[in-house]
């Protein structure tokens, strides 16, 4: 039987992922999660068993991931988060060294956030691979770039050139990085960000599970170990409060913006409780994402939740207003159910161009837009039958079974 040593953040987006994959391989091979404390407790919640590593640094851990300050693609931001996460990394790239061998695991499956791993399991000859739930991020010779407000294809020549000078821009300002933090690159084993094929050193060279929909990605060019394999739908068990559905035939609309993003919630919340005093027809239902969040308050039409499965709910809704994060946009492509997106950060404005290149989404860039885009979505028809299109694509693709083919057929 098989060793597997799936390794992840605590981060539900990074983490439910891999706890699918784990879930999956778990009764034909042996399966352990490496993660902080709070991913282990994830990981035991699923079924499997963990290791936990980063034990006194877990705070730092989602300090780096929720900044408090939208970072975009703002230079010193970017340059801010990455020290902090360079000083983490070093020393959990010590912990996985000790770990791997120790336990000498046939193949390790790392999300993409934690390429260190990949650092620890070469020297020792264990294969590794790379989860990558936001393939967009993924650097290729062509197509619209990542991290430049949510860039849609070229279709004429000063496109085309535009996107050429974001992809050099990416690559030298990668680059500028290493070179600012070539001692703690060094330590950790990190020779150069790009290999000489001119592939990023950050993902495996042998396979990289992109967990995405090929039905929304844009059209680029990818090397032979990308492989697109279908989102990962993972959703942890929550015995807590149930959102309050009304039997009255209005129709209800559930906003979420996700785990992450403490610094937005309390300006969307606002927002949404404006527009539902003005639209009575309609009921909102606010989720803040986490079940630590505040309790639940209930006013009229809109009800805020800490938190609202999406497994267990979102087929209920007739439209979610979310922040096209790669989880909550899954889960609504699977269940056909419309949206309109707000993108706020990190790749979400990419990942927005594509729901809304793919005629399953209606944007609202500014948080003004909100109202007039909602009453939009609702009454267009022409998006819910695209939605239900999709779901019908995805209903039987299954990304568990072929990456468990994958890694035991190997």
């Amino acid at each position: 039987m098989k060793k597997i040593i799936l390794v992840g953040p605590p981060f539900s987006g990074h983490l439910h992922p891999l706890l699918g994959i784990g879930r999956r391989l778990a009764p034909d091979a042996e399966v352990l999660v490496v993660s902080t404390p709070g991913g282990v407790k994830a990981a035991a919640a699923a079924g499997l068993k963990g290791i936990a590593i980063m034990a006194d640094h877990e705070a730092r851990v989602w300090e780096i991931a929720e900044p408090g300050i939208g970072v975009k693609n703002h230079p010193l931001k970017l340059w801010r988060q990455l020290k902090a996460n360079v000083g983490l990394m070093t020393g959990m790239k010590r912990e996985l060294d000790v770990l791997f061998a120790a336990e000498r695991p046939d193949l390790v499956i790392a999300d993409y956030v934690v390429p260190v791993a990949g650092l620890a399991a070469t020297p020792l000859g264990i294969p590794w691979w790379t989860t990558l739930s936001s393939p967009c991020v993924f650097e290729t010779p062509d197509g619209p770039p990542a991290y430049f407000g949510g860039q849609f294809p070229a279709t004429r020549w000063h496109q085309h050139a535009r996107h050429a000078v974001m992809r050099t821009a990416t690559r030298r300002f990668k680059r500028l990085m290493r070179w600012l933090f070539r001692r703690e690159f060094g330590a950790m084993g990190f020779t150069d960000i790009y290999r000489p094929d001119g592939s990023e050193a950050c993902y495996s060279p042998q396979c990289v599970l992109a967990l995405g929909c090929p039905e929304i990605e844009f059209p680029r060019r990818y090397p032979p170990q990308f492989h697109l394999t279908g989102p990962i739908l993972y959703t942890p068990p929550f015995t807590g409060e149930a959102p309050a559905f009304r039997d009255d035939g209005r129709p209800h609309v559930l906003v979420t913006i996700g785990t992450h993003l403490p610094h937005a919630k309390a300006t969307m919340a606002a927002a949404i409780r404006a527009i539902a005093r003005r639209h009575p027809d309609l009921v909102f239902h606010f989720s803040h994402g986490k079940e630590s969040a505040p309790r639940s308050r209930k006013e009229e039409n809109f009800d805020e939740y800490p938190f609202i499965s999406y497994l267990d709910h979102l087929h209920r809704y007739d439209l979610v207003v979310h922040h096209a994060g790669s989880g909550v946009l899954h889960h609504c492509l699977r269940h056909g159910i419309p949206a309109v997106v707000h993108p706020l950060d990190y790749d979400q404005f990419d990942y927005a161009a594509r729901l809304v290149a793919a005629g399953a989404a209606l944007p609202a860039r500014r948080i003004g837009d909100l109202e007039a885009a909602i009453l939009r979505a609702l009454g267009d028809a022409g998006l819910k039958k695209k939605c239900q299109e999709l779901a019908r694509a995805l209903a039987n693709r299954r990304a568990e079974d072929r990456i468990a083919a994958m890694v035991l057929g190997g």
